[in-house]
């Protein structure tokens, strides 16, 4: 199994998960196991002792055995059209069913399937798999896509496919509207923290509600002076007029304050804009929250006009579900 998980992991959304609107939309053959389960966003499971009327109950997509020459291959809908920067292909559970190689195509469509026609372009060669472990893959291509096709060789299972990249927005069309500029679908990103032992920070720019504890961030019990953060990259610059802070599920954990930085950065690095972070103009002082409930705020921001970037703070640790810094968008 692999224990350091490389940085496009950590650093960019799955653009296959379901969450954020991603669809499998066709496959060659999925007898065993329905091709849907593919881009489940939970980890694989195994159920040693289910089955179902095909066999063998797997979490993930499985072809028949195949007897006739070629090989099975699986069509995904991306979220939203990106940027990709690495593929995980995850085999876990699967020991004598696994595919021994697999690629990987993409295409850019304007329709749900693409059609017969369509361009795919090979954006990671065949490469060897093993049973039941994750395979990481870096992806050298700048080019922006709306489907992949995960081909494998011949026929077997794979618990999940996680495709990692930059969403690629025409924010032309979106100038002076009010949106969640932290979203992750519009391609808000975080950029790092200074811990998140019990849920990361991506987590709370995910839509939807939390579904628990487990999806938001949280950091351990705090045993030293000072407080927690995380810092956030938004989806585009824009002028903040509304923050929410929900602590849905944090009862006995949520965090006793907040408070938010901000500033309309220019080129530089993650590494150098996280050192910054500590000392950029507060964009609400320190507020106090509860447990289990949605916190807005408009009228105790300060005008900072445009901004790019915000660094949240949590006093002292603590766990928060889900944050939504509305804005509208500028040049």
């Amino acid at each position: 199994m692999v224990n350091v998980l490389p940085e496009f992991v950590t650093r960019y959304p799955n653009l296959a998960e379901a969450r954020l609107g991603a669809k499998v939309v066709s496959a060659t053959d999925d007898f065993f196991a329905p091709k849907e389960r593919l881009i489940s966003r939970t980890d694989p499971v195994f159920i040693p002792d289910k089955y179902d009327d095909h066999g063998k109950w797997m979490d993930g997509w499985e072809s028949r055995r195949k007897r006739t020459p070629g090989h099975d291959h699986c069509v995904v809908k991306l979220a939203k059209p990106g940027r990709l920067h690495g593929v995980e292909i995850d085999t876990r559970h699967f020991t004598g069913n696994y595919p021994p190689a697999a690629s990987l195509e993409a295409c850019y469509s304007l329709d749900g399937c693409p059609a017969v026609d369509v361009a795919w372009i090979e954006v990671l060669p065949q490469e060897e798999l093993q049973g039941d472990r994750q395979h990481f893959f870096d992806i050298g291509n700048n080019q922006v896509w709306t489907h992949i096709r995960l081909h494998i060789y011949p026929d077997g299972g794979v618990a999940r496919l996680r495709v990692y990249g930059e969403i690629e927005v025409d924010w032309t069309s979106k100038q002076g509207a009010l949106i969640d500029l932290a979203a992750l679908e519009w391609g808000g990103m975080p950029l790092g923290c200074n811990d998140a032992h019990f849920g990361v920070p991506m987590n709370i720019i995910t839509p939807g509600v939390a579904e628990n504890m487990g999806d938001g961030w949280e950091t351990r019990r705090r045993r030293t002076p000072g407080h927690d953060w995380a810092v956030f990259a938004l989806a585009h610059p824009g002028v903040l007029e509304q923050v929410r802070i929900e602590t849905t599920h944090f009862k006995g954990n949520y965090p006793d304050r907040f408070s938010l930085q901000a500033i309309n950065a220019g080129a530089g690095t993650d590494e150098n804009l996280l050192i910054q972070a500590v000392d950029w103009p507060l964009l609400l002082p320190e507020q106090k929250l509860s447990a289990d409930g949605i916190h807005e705020f408009s009228d105790k921001l300060e005008n900072l006009g445009p901004v790019s970037h915000v660094r949240l703070n949590i006093y002292p640790d603590g766990g928060i579900a889900r944050m939504r810094l509305m804005g509208r968008v500028t040049d």
